[in-house]
């Protein structure tokens, strides 16, 4: 893997937002603030295309960000005004959150993956997810003191237009062209970070925008969410295989910044995970039942279990619960009846 975007880069080290470059004519990287999170920025793209100009990606729902994102547009001589489709890469907020404000001022159409639209009507509200998360995590065996830290607080229920029922105009599915025939843009349904998570690839310009399914630096988080026992991890495995095999000149992600070879990456990716599975399996041949979140404070991880807190807490367990999951499927583990996690090895296996 070789870093193209060195600009982006060194902003990223510096922890400033980088500046909207246009990687490639008619293409620019838009950043926008993720304000409060390592994660730092979101790289929105805007493309131009015979058939109109899309956004792909919005960034969070805050007035930082939002701002952001009219300058930078302005930065590459349109106006959000100009925008005729906003293309989303998947419906969580940093990605979505400011959807429908843009559709406000431009009148463009609102595009995701079908499952992603879905997932939307199903939580029905920011409050509803934040009920169900609060039953998933004890379901982990998270004890009930760290419950508040690891769940969204009720603020941010206060203001949720990204979740609304009539978010979404255009429902699209693997293979669609959304920008329409003749246009270069191509939607490559890659799901495990979310079920209906998209990339796009722009084949006149040979890039991948590839959202969070593939990033330099980290894997993407590929937690079940609370309304599934899905196999996200290995649907994630599938899709990585998927693009592993697309020869692109440079791949486009929404965080961090650009790279080359993508299938050096994907080993990379696949290998990670590989090992994190038999990281599993060890540490429940020396336990008795543990639950998620025990297995997960046993795990190795960029720093000590006990400075993990909040959000990257719960992370972690949902992490955990989908790599035990997997080994689930793969009939390598089994899980106690109670209703509480009980993870214990398949005998023999």
């Amino acid at each position: 893997m070789t870093v193209t975007g060195t600009v982006q880069k060194q902003a990223w080290a510096d922890r400033v937002l980088p500046p909207v470059e246009e990687v490639r004519p008619g293409l620019w990287s838009v950043p926008t603030p993720f304000p409060n999170n390592p994660l730092r920025y979101v790289l929105a793209y805007l493309v131009e295309t015979r058939k109109g100009l899309a956004l792909v990606d919005t960034g969070w729902h805050s007035d930082e960000a939002w701002d952001g994102l009219v300058a930078g547009v302005r930065q590459t001589g349109h106006e959000l005004e100009d925008i005729d489709a906003v293309l989303i890469t998947h419906f969580h907020g940093d990605h979505f959150g400011l959807a429908s404000r843009v559709r406000e001022v431009s009148g463009a159409r609102v595009a995701m993956h079908t499952l992603d639209a879905k997932a939307i009507r199903e939580f029905g509200s920011l409050r509803s997810f934040i009920d169900q998360d609060r039953a998933w995590l004890i379901r982990r065996g998270v004890p009930d003191d760290q419950l508040p830290e690891m769940l969204l607080p009720p603020s941010a229920t206060d203001d949720e237009p990204h979740w609304d029922d009539d978010a979404v105009d255009v429902l699209l599915e693997d293979g669609d062209l959304p920008m329409g025939a003749g246009t270069p843009l191509r939607v490559l349904w890659t799901p495990g970070h979310t079920p209906g998570h998209i990339c796009f690839a722009h084949t006149d310009h040979d890039v991948l925008l590839t959202g969070d399914h593939v990033l330099p630096r980290i894997s993407p988080n590929i937690s079940p969410n609370p309304l599934t026992e899905s196999d996200t991890l290995g649907e994630f495995l599938a899709s990585l295989e998927k693009v592993g095999q697309l020869d692109v000149g440079e791949v486009l992600p929404a965080h961090e910044y650009r790279f080359a070879g993508l299938p050096a990456r994907v080993r990379q990716l696949l290998h990670h995970h590989d090992q994190r599975l038999a990281e599993i399996l060890a540490a429940l041949a020396d336990d008795d039942g543990p639950s998620t979140a025990a297995v997960a404070a046993q795990l190795t991880w960029s720093r000590p279990w006990e400075q993990n807190r909040g959000f990257i807490r719960r992370s972690a367990i949902g992490e955990t619960y989908a790599h035990l999951l997997h080994l689930e499927r793969r009939n390598l583990v089994t899980r106690g009846p109670g209703e509480t996690d009980a993870w214990r090895p398949v005998s023999g296996r």
